[in-house]
């Protein structure tokens, strides 16, 4: 149902190409992008995100930041945003994405949902708690999908 998933973060250098390339290891069968609201367009994975993803066995060394478009959008089935702030923004760009624009964090909590924060520019323990956040909503929502 859902072939072309699309997670959005705010650098596209942190959250979303590592959530990205944990759905693609546990999905292989779905067509998995990322892109961001506020890119740093051609950059590479975070030097932290990255080793912290590397250590876990997920590749995201071809990663290049990218900035969201309307197209993005109108492509995919399912977007994944790291926060309700992001989904609105989704929501202001392309209003009638908003039904398929949902929490990455939806199952976490009990299924209250969370919000991931963004880690850029913070410590290594808030990287890794990202991390840890990152890899049990994606893991949540491969069982569902």
């Amino acid at each position: 149902m859902f072939a072309r998933i699309l997670v959005v973060c705010t650098g596209n250098i942190c959250r979303s190409p590592v959530a990205e390339a944990m759905l693609r290891q546990a999905l292989p069968q779905k067509r998995l992008s990322s892109a961001g609201l506020g890119a740093l367009v051609g950059h590479g994975v975070e030097p932290t995100a990255r080793e912290l993803a590397e250590a876990d066995g997920f590749d995201v060394a071809d990663h290049q930041a990218r900035q969201l478009t309307r197209e993005l959008i109108g492509d995919a089935d399912l977007i994944l945003v790291m926060s309700a702030g992001q989904r609105r923004a989704i929501g202001e760009l392309a209003p009638e994405a908003l039904g398929k624009t949902m929490l990455l964090g939806k199952w976490l909590d009990g299924g209250k949902g969370v919000d991931i924060p963004d880690p850029y520019r913070k410590s290594r323990e808030a990287f890794e708690h990202v991390h840890e956040l990152l890899k049990n909503a994606t893991q949540a929502w491969a069982t569902r999908l």
